[in-house]
Parts: structure tokens; C-alpha cells; sequence
């Protein structure tokens, strides 16, 4: 069964470990917010820029 935040529950009997994972996500959720479109595009241009670099690099040596 799942619980709020959509991730499985623990497999482990770790339940301290398991809340205070939930804990840091949760703080991490209420200071950034969720992630935007923008957030998402923004990382993907980044991917490409370092893949586009490495590929210039490669082609000029």
C-alpha cells in the first residue's frame, strides 16, 4: 500500500530512517516548492550544452 507522498512503503524495518527521509523531503518540498516546467527545461538545456561541448571537443582535437 502506498502512503502520501507516492513511495512505497519501507522494505526494511527502518522506521526512524523512513520518517526522517520523509521528514527532508518534506522540508525540501516546502522550501523550493514543487519543480516547475521551467526547472525541468532549464536542466535538460544544461544536459545538452555539456553533451554539445564534449562533442566540439572531440571534433576539433
Amino acid at each position: 500500500m502506498f502512503d502520501g507522498n507516492n513511495s512505497p512503503p519501507p522494505r526494511t524495518t527502518d522506521h526512524v530512517g523512513h520518517k526522517a527521509n520523509f521528514d527532508v523531503n518534506e522540508q525540501k518540498l516546502h522550501s523550493r516548492g514543487v519543480p516547475s516546467l521551467w526547472d525541468e527545461i532549464s536542466s535538460w538545456l544544461i544536459i545538452a550544452g555539456i553533451i554539445a561541448v564534449i562533442y566540439l571537443l572531440f571534433k576539433i582535437f
